[in-house]
C-alpha cells in the first residue's frame, strides 16, 4: 500500500513537473513575444512621432513661406538688421526707428509682402486682426449688389475695362469677376469679425493671408468699392445734391482723376500691378472703411510730417489701425507694447 501511495505521489510530482515546464516555456515564448510587440510598438509611435512632427515643421515653413503678413519680429533688431552703415539715409531711420520704440511704444513689428497690394493688405490684415466690424454704410447696402447698380443702374459700362492687378483687361468678364471678388471680401469679413478669440482670428487671418488667389480678391473689392464711391461723389457735384466730402474735390483736381472713368484707367487699373495707392487714395480708403489710419513715416523723420492720420478729419467711433512705411510705397504693421 505504501508503495502504491508512494508511486502516485512520484507520478502526480513528475506529470505536475512536466506541466510547469510545457508552461514555463509558454510563458517565456508569451513574455518575448510581448516584449518584442512592446519594442516595435515602441519604435513605431517614435517613428511616427518624427514624421508627424516633421510633416508639421514643413506645412509651417511653407505657411509662413506663403504668408504675405508676416510673424512680428524685434523692430529694433529689424532695424540694425535692414539699415547697416553709417550713410546719412542709414543713421536717420535707425533714429526714426528708436524714436518709435521710445516715444510711441512701438516694440515690434510684421513685415508685409512689398508689392503694389501692399498698403491695401497692410489696412485690411489689421481690420481683419481686430475683428473690425463692416463700416456703417455697408451694413446698410449690400455689397454684392454695387457692380450691378453701376453697370445697369448708373450706365457705367465703361467698368468692362477694369483691370484686377496684373490683369489688364477682362472685357465682358469683369462685371462676374467683380461680383466675385465683392462675395470674397463679404464673407471673409463677416466671418472673421464674427470670431471673438484672437487666437482664432489671427490664425484664420494666417490662412486667409496665405493663399494669393483668396487675398488678391479682396484688394480688387476694396478698389472696385472706391471706384463706386468716387462714382457716387462726382454724380452728386454734377447734381449739387448734397455737399461731398473735401478729398473729392481734391481727387478730381487732379488733371490724371478729373471724372470716374480718368479715376479707374489712370490710377486704380494700376493698383497691384506698377503702382501703390497715393495719398489721396489712402485718405479715400481711411474714409470708406471708417478707419482712422495712423502712418509712420520714417523717411520724414524730425518733420511735422512724419506721423499723419488719413483721413485727417474723422469720427471718434471710428477705430484706429497703424501703419509704418519707409518711402511711402511699401508698408509694415508696426505693433504696441506698453
Amino acid at each position: 500500500g505504501r508503495h502504491e501511495v508512494w508511486s502516485w505521489k512520484t507520478a502526480s510530482k513528475e506529470s505536475l513537473c512536466l506541466m510547469w515546464q510545457k508552461v514555463k516555456v509558454q510563458l517565456m515564448l508569451s513574455m518575448s513575444f510581448l516584449t518584442a510587440l512592446f519594442w516595435y510598438c515602441r519604435r513605431l509611435y517614435s517613428f511616427l512621432a518624427q514624421l508627424l512632427k516633421r510633416w508639421s515643421n514643413y506645412l509651417q515653413r511653407q505657411l509662413i513661406r506663403n504668408l504675405s503678413v508676416l510673424p512680428e519680429v524685434d523692430l529694433l533688431g529689424y532695424s540694425a538688421r535692414e539699415w547697416k552703415g553709417e550713410t546719412k539715409q542709414a543713421k536717420q531711420m535707425r533714429e526714426a526707428y528708436e524714436e518709435l520704440f521710445r516715444s510711441c511704444h512701438i516694440k515690434y513689428l510684421r513685415q508685409v509682402r512689398r508689392d503694389n497690394y501692399s498698403v491695401v493688405r497692410a489696412v485690411l490684415f489689421q481690420i481683419f486682426s481686430q475683428g473690425i466690424p463692416f463700416p456703417s454704410w455697408m451694413k446698410e447696402r449690400d455689397i454684392l449688389k454695387l457692380p450691378e447698380k453701376l453697370l445697369y443702374s448708373q450706365g457705367c459700362n465703361w467698368i468692362q475695362q477694369y483691370s484686377f492687378g496684373p490683369e489688364r483687361y477682362t472685357g465682358p468678364n469683369a462685371f462676374g469677376k467683380l461680383r466675385k471678388c465683392m462675395e470674397a471680401l463679404k464673407t471673409n469679413w463677416a466671418e472673421i469679425s464674427a470670431t471673438r478669440d484672437y487666437e482664432e482670428r489671427g490664425s484664420m487671418c494666417n490662412t486667409l493671408f496665405s493663399d494669393e488667389s483668396k487675398e488678391y480678391k479682396l484688394y480688387e473689392a476694396i478698389k472696385f468699392i472706391m471706384l463706386y464711391e468716387v462714382v457716387e461723389a462726382y454724380e452728386q457735384i454734377k447734381s449739387r445734391d448734397e455737399p461731398v466730402h473735401n478729398l473729392f474735390s481734391l481727387l478730381f483736381a487732379r488733371d490724371s482723376s478729373s471724372d470716374p472713368l480718368s479715376f479707374m484707367m489712370n490710377h486704380l487699373n494700376s493698383i497691384g500691378d506698377s503702382i501703390c495707392l497715393d495719398q489721396i487714395e489712402l485718405f479715400l480708403l481711411g474714409y470708406l472703411l471708417e478707419v482712422k489710419i495712423r502712418v509712420y513715416r520714417l523717411h520724414r523723420f524730425n518733420t511735422e510730417e512724419f506721423q499723419v492720420n488719413y483721413p485727417d478729419e474723422y469720427r471718434r467711433e471710428w477705430n484706429e489701425i497703424s501703419l509704418l512705411t519707409e518711402d511711402d510705397r511699401y508698408y509694415h504693421i508696426p505693433l504696441f507694447r506698453t
